[in-house]
């Protein structure tokens, strides 16, 4: 795959125009915790699939003609792209297939198959290949790529705008890392208007590729643990995705599982909000003081988490 460019402000302005209507404009609110910087929240776990990935899903087909949709669409998703694009196919009446890895959360496949999408389960071995060869062997459908699809990222993007017309004077987002799509999306729109703003990643110590990569000065392969947190933590870093993360966010911050399920809690107790662990993992860095001071805001990317998950969280332990 060719290196992606940075992503044209006019292009996210008008997937903006684009999903008007389909995904909400999520609030920014406060969190209700003293620290030594001003942590806000981006709450993109109140879309309607209950993640971000709505924006990008729906920027994606939107733009397509119906006769490219005609034959359907499909995706490679552990659960959350699976169902934006389930929802879009829905609302535009086009079939959807989607391929999840065998350990994809119970509770997004339940939420694909409301939504109507036919899901396949191959081992993650295989599920990987489909992210880095954009195709589905067998599938004759339109694959809308979960991470390095330009027009996907820049339906991502509009969170960028979005936090900019809530709080102009930001000078610090944190942003889950699961592919580079969702960061490098917002940094495209953040870095035009205001480029002093700091961009950070933000990953789990049981897979944080993109830490490995910056180490490296290279796209770096990692052994990776499965967690509760699945929306994160690849394999690799996707080669076509190297050269404009690494030169658009700012950094790697990496935490681990008891500070991420710590956020969790936090997150219910204070601010009555539900994230799963990817969306949660900005909040633990936060909480950490890695942000710094100053006004930073935290992308909580979902809180599509299972129940039985949340409930070992809130006892205070690790699922």
């Amino acid at each position: 795959m060719q290196p992606l460019e940075q992503i044209p402000l006019a292009e996210i302005r008008a997937a903006a125009e684009r999903i008007g209507g389909s995904a909400v404009r999520t609030p920014l609110l406060e969190l209700n915790v003293e620290t030594d910087a001003r942590v806000f929240l981006k709450l993109e776990n109140l879309q309607p699939i209950g993640s971000f990935k709505l924006r990008g899903a729906c920027n994606a087909m939107r733009k397509c003609d119906p006769a490219t949709l005609a034959k359907g669409v499909c995706t490679a998703s552990a659960g959350n792209m699976a169902q934006g694009v389930a929802w879009s196919a829905r609302a535009m009446g086009v079939p959807c297939h989607v391929i999840v890895p065998e350990r994809a959360p119970q509770t997004k496949l339940d939420a694909v198959k409301r939504l109507g999408g036919h899901i396949i389960k191959v081992p993650y071995d295989d599920w990987w290949q489909a992210i880095v060869t954009h195709e589905i062997p067998g599938l004759d459908a339109l694959f809308i790529h979960p991470v390095s699809d330009p027009d996907v990222m820049a339906g991502n993007g509009t969170i960028g705008l979005e936090i900019l017309d809530d709080l102009p004077d930001v000078d610090t987002i944190l942003i889950p890392y699961g592919g580079g799509g969702l960061s490098c999306g917002i940094a495209s729109a953040v870095k035009t208007l205001k480029p002093n703003t700091k961009i950070f990643a933000c990953e789990v110590d049981t897979a944080a590729p993109f830490a490995a990569s910056l180490e490296q000065n290279r796209p770096m392969e990692i052994e990776q643990s499965p967690s509760f947190v699945d929306g994160i933590g690849g394999k690799s870093v996707l080669t076509e995705m190297w050269p404009l993360a690494s030169r658009l966010l700012d950094g790697s911050l990496v935490t681990n599982l008891e500070e991420i399920a710590a956020a969790i809690r936090t997150l219910i107790e204070r601010n009555r909000v539900v994230a799963e662990g990817a969306g949660a993992s900005t909040v633990a860095n936060a909480l950490a003081g890695a942000a710094g001071a100053g006004n930073v805001v935290c992308v909580v990317s979902g809180g599509n988490i299972d129940a039985a998950k949340l409930e070992i969280i809130l006892g205070g332990g690790i699922p």
